[in-house]
């Protein structure tokens, strides 16, 4: 006869997962505490820079070309054809000499009719004096003839008066020659007004048909001054440049047939970022690099306005030109725009601000370690910059681009 046994409780396998679980926990609690992994940064991808004290100059920088100072835009005057090239680009020309010779006929035609209506307001003018000289010469006439009757009717009135009273004459004969004397006194006072107002309006009458004289002359003038546009000439001696057209083109009026510029004039232009032009003034000291030499110059214009992120600065040269300068060279110029007395400063951060808080790393010992300080910048020149507070003279930080560990507190160099 089987008899049924209970198993009993093992307590081993609770205790067994009750530890487990608490480990489990102790380590997670661990792993939370420990410090995030410092990331590792090659030594040769790093630049380092050391504090100091001392002066430093402050400067901006920009390319730019080498421009004539003197240029001289050559425009076509009317619109016309091309018809002769007698010089080309890079030829040196002598102020007067033909560039070339372009052709218009419906310019040659407009030019003779302007000639025309000049000489037909002077004939206008010529018959307009002669008109009014004779007509006033008429009045003058009428006045004497006006006079003589007046006269004549006066003397008679008078008689008649005498005669009337001697009872010879009836007194309707004297009304009646009393009657005309006033007449003719009324008709003289008439004629003569009549003569000063001719007299007094010759002199307006002639000045206005002269001023259209004038005024067609003018026309006529400058129509034959852009026929003789035709022949284009060198404005001024120098070098020729950007004379590009071919037989046969069409110009249009006001198209820029070629300039003439004075190769050995030259400025550097140059185009300065705009959040550094604002330190630039008028006479600041600058360098211009050929990269053929080095030439001297300062500051002599600078725009008002910046333009797609910068502002140009114009450079007179004070020195040589070198060898091999010539107009539109590419050039890279620095601009001297301070000098900083007994300060900190270092090499400037490829990724910090240009003024203000920021943060660096600084390395810590024999530099196998670097950890990220906040410093605060002052004015920076092209590749230095002022520490205002933050670092020491001799610290050393790193000045090459670290953005890519802006979450890093500490990294370590290997």
């Amino acid at each position: 006869m089987d008899i049924v046994r209970t198993p009993k409780k093992s307590v081993r396998r609770p205790l067994l997962i009750g530890g487990g679980v608490v480990a489990l926990v102790a380590v997670t609690v661990a792993l939370m505490r420990l410090d995030p992994a410092v990331p590792t940064v090659e030594r040769a991808a790093v630049l380092v820079d050391t504090v100091e004290r001392g002066d430093v100059v402050r400067e901006v920088r920009g390319p730019g070309t080498l421009v004539p100072e003197h240029i001289r835009f050559i425009t076509a005057q009317a619109s016309a054809r091309v018809e002769r090239l007698n010089s080309e680009s890079g030829r040196a020309v002598s102020g007067g000499d033909i560039l070339l010779e372009l052709s218009n006929p419906d310019l040659q035609i407009q030019t003779m009719q302007a000639e025309q209506q000049v000489r037909q307001a002077e004939i206008d003018l010529i018959n307009l004096r002669t008109n009014l000289r004779t007509a006033i010469l008429t009045q003058e006439g009428t006045v004497a003839s006006t006079r003589t009757q007046w006269v004549s009717t006066t003397q008679e009135a008078r008689a008649a008066d005498s005669l009337v009273r001697l009872g010879l004459v009836p007194p309707f004969d004297a009304t009646n020659r009393r009657a005309a004397a006033e007449e003719f006194t009324t008709r003289l006072r008439v004629e003569q007004e009549r003569l000063a107002l001719m007299k007094a309006a010759i002199d307006s009458q002639l000045a206005v048909q002269a001023s259209r004289v004038v005024q067609l002359r003018a026309i006529a003038d400058n129509q034959q001054a852009r026929l003789r546009s035709l022949t284009v000439r060198a404005p001024d001696a120098g070098v020729l440049q950007e004379l590009t057209l071919q037989l046969g083109q069409w110009v249009p009026e006001g198209t820029t047939l070629a300039k003439v510029v004075q190769p050995g004039q030259l400025k550097a232009v140059l185009r300065i970022p705009e959040s550094q032009a604002k330190d630039v003034q008028l006479g600041q000291k600058a360098s211009i690099d050929t990269r053929n030499g080095l030439i001297a110059g300062h500051v002599v214009r600078k725009d008002p306005s910046a333009q797609q992120g910068s502002v140009t600065v114009d450079v007179a040269l004070d020195g040589a030109l070198p060898a091999g300068a010539v107009p539109d060279l590419s050039i890279d110029g620095t601009i001297v725009i301070d000098r900083l007395t007994n300060v900190l400063h270092t090499g400037r951060p490829a990724s910090s601000a240009a003024t203000g808080n920021t943060s660096v790393f600084r390395l810590e010992g024999d530099g196998g370690t670097a950890v990220r300080v906040p410093v605060v910048l002052g004015r920076s020149s092209v590749n230095t910059i002022e520490i205002l507070s933050g670092l020491s003279a001799g610290d050393r930080i790193i000045i090459s681009d670290l953005s890519s560990y802006a979450t890093a507190e500490k990294i370590r160099i290997r």
